[in-house]
């Protein structure tokens, strides 16, 4: 078997004394390098993902924080999903279908930003031990959040797919590896958020001032990516 017939199946390559091994998920380096570049910039940037994991921690503590971090990247593995049986690129060339996408984001959206105005953060999950059923909405929570984030949609449905070729045999376990990397680089880098959230949350004190205001910018955020998806356009 030559070099090629075994990339080809993704499967071992003898040269000599080494046993070279191809996986045919695997982008080139160039791609995952400019990938990851492009990945860790839109993690770092503020979204309504961010603004909800870290609403939770400065309310609520570290638990409630990662919990609705663990929402949003199980909501990042259905984009994945999405992206990999090309659904996502169905969902960039159907404008009708976009805009559901972005209608309901926009009333989630609007949804929690009045629900903080009204309600403020009414959960409590500070003192004894967390209640499962609060941190179960805590996680539904972020589960939503990321599957109607105007920015992940929009990554996944139009720029995710940029980094594999249309005619490409393995797209879609590339697509899949592309997802799952993404979600890779994103648990150490929001997991670092929260835990200085929280460090400085215990250190300034929850008062219920600095909170309520903490409510308010939040819903604010989350009302200009409402207008920020209802405006949005695929790429």
């Amino acid at each position: 078997m030559d070099d090629g017939a075994a990339r080809d199946r993704g499967g071992l390559a003898g040269r000599g004394n080494r046993v070279v091994i191809y996986v045919d998920f695997i982008p080139s380096a160039g791609t995952l390098l400019a990938y990851s570049t492009a990945a860790i910039v839109l993690i770092a940037t503020p979204g309504p993902d961010m603004t909800l994991f870290l609403q939770r921690t400065l309310t609520n503590g570290r638990v409630a924080g990662l919990m609705s971090m663990a929402g949003t990247m199980v909501g990042l593995l259905v984009h994945t999903a999405l992206a990999a049986a090309g659904l996502s690129a169905l969902l960039a060339a159907s404008p009708w279908a976009f805009q559901i996408v972005q209608i309901a984001g926009a009333i989630y959206l609007l949804w929690l930003a009045f629900n903080l105005l009204r309600h403020g953060s009414t959960l409590d999950l500070s003192t004894g031990d967390p209640d499962r059923a609060s941190l179960t909405q805590v996680f539904a929570k972020g589960l939503a959040i990321n599957l109607l984030n105007p920015k992940i949609v929009l990554f996944f449905a139009t720029f995710l797919p940029q980094f594999v070729a249309a005619n490409d045999p393995h797209a879609g376990s590339k697509l899949a590896f592309l997802g799952l990397w993404y979600v890779s680089l994103s648990l150490p880098i929001c997991g670092t958020i929260i835990h200085i959230a929280d460090e400085a949350a215990q250190r300034l004190g929850r008062s219920p001032q600095l909170l309520r205001a903490f409510d308010v910018l939040s819903a604010i955020v989350f009302v200009s990516f409402a207008l920020r998806l209802i405006f949005a356009r695929p790429i």
